[in-house]
């Protein structure tokens, strides 16, 4: 795929520079909604997040206190935002008040490129929030902000295996075409193909996840790399408590004897999160209903869907994509 390379030093443009570069980025229709995909620095970033996204990397400053979710979307966001702030949180909120039964965890730990700076006109203060600040991106690794990478804060990095984050963002972009005469839904088929040739919304998948993957190999204490998988499947809570111990909040063997731990798993299950009010109700900024972030959040639901020889293609495809890396999908095999 060739890609038009543009790098974070030469952002100094403001207002119609920025209008001027982004008509000159090559665009694809998204999979769905009216806003179409523009390829900029390697990656495919929806139109009405470029702005956002070059506000971002222009003006955030990152404290070394910082806790910052990052993930591909429909990888598992929503919930590992919950798990985030139950954790941090745990000894200022109880389970019975916390703000989880409330508040929505996007509106909790809120994306930097599609909340906090989308309105470029409208530079968020970030200085008055409290420390640990816990934000999120959905931007890839190549693309953060230096002042990220230099302040040495802390990087949680979600994400699925492509079979599920492919049969997940269909279903969440096909309700949102449907909403939309104008824009029809794409057939999965169609999506499939856009999928394999790496685009969809902040992809290719591959590069968004051997970005992170690399950076946790480098610095293993800055950046931690989670399988949505392990998550699912943690009977026994050690990539919970290896999430608590790298978010600098660990269990104490106290709460581990009362519970605790199956405390906020419980509060931040999928089942729990999708029955409370709050998230049956109300719109994100981008237009999308709560209840649209909360679909069936199961392992292997992709079998549903993809018949033997895409699962088989996508299979491949992915193994030659990773190869050589050390990361590897519990796919077909």
């Amino acid at each position: 795929m060739e890609q038009k390379d543009v790098p974070r030093s030469c952002l100094s443009m403001e207002g119609d520079g920025e209008d001027e570069l982004l008509q000159t980025l090559p665009r694809e229709r998204n999979w769905g909604g009216t806003s179409d995909l523009c390829q900029f620095q390697g990656f495919w970033c929806p139109l009405w997040v470029f702005h956002g996204l070059i506000s971002f990397q222009k003006h955030f400053q990152a404290h070394a206190t910082d806790l910052i979710l990052a993930s591909a979307p429909k990888t598992g966001t929503t919930w590992s935002k919950a798990l985030v702030f139950a954790i941090v949180n745990r000894t200022r909120y109880g389970f019975n008040d916390n703000p989880l039964l409330t508040a929505n965890p996007h509106d909790l730990v809120p994306f930097l490129e599609m909340d906090l700076y989308l309105n470029r006109n409208n530079l968020p203060n970030l200085e008055d929030r409290s420390d640990p600040r816990l934000l999120s991106t959905h931007v890839p690794f190549a693309s953060l902000p230096v002042s990220i990478i230099d302040s040495g804060c802390r990087i949680v990095y979600v994400c699925r295996n492509p079979f599920d984050q492919l049969i997940s963002h269909w279903h969440f972009t096909l309700k949102r075409s449907k909403e939309n005469a104008d824009h029809p839904p794409l057939p999965l088929e169609e999506c499939f193909e856009r999928y394999c040739k790496g685009v969809i919304s902040f992809g290719p998948f591959w590069d968004h996840v051997l970005g992170y993957w690399k950076a946790s190999l480098e610095k293993p204490n800055k950046v931690l790399f989670l399988k949505y998988e392990d998550l699912k499947e943690d009977a026994k809570f050690g990539h919970l408590k290896k999430l608590a111990e790298f978010l600098g909040f660990p269990f104490s063997g106290d709460e581990e004897r009362d519970g605790v731990i199956e405390q906020v798993s419980n509060l931040c299950s999928f089942e729990n999160l999708k029955s409370l009010e709050v998230n049956n109700i109300g719109k994100r900024k981008c237009g999308r209903q709560n209840t649209d972030f909360f679909r069936e959040g199961k392992v292997g639901d992709w079998a549903n869907y993809l018949t033997p020889s895409m699962a088989q293609r996508l299979n491949n495809l992915v193994e030659e994509k990773l190869a050589g890396s050390g990361l590897t999908f519990r796919l077909l095999h």
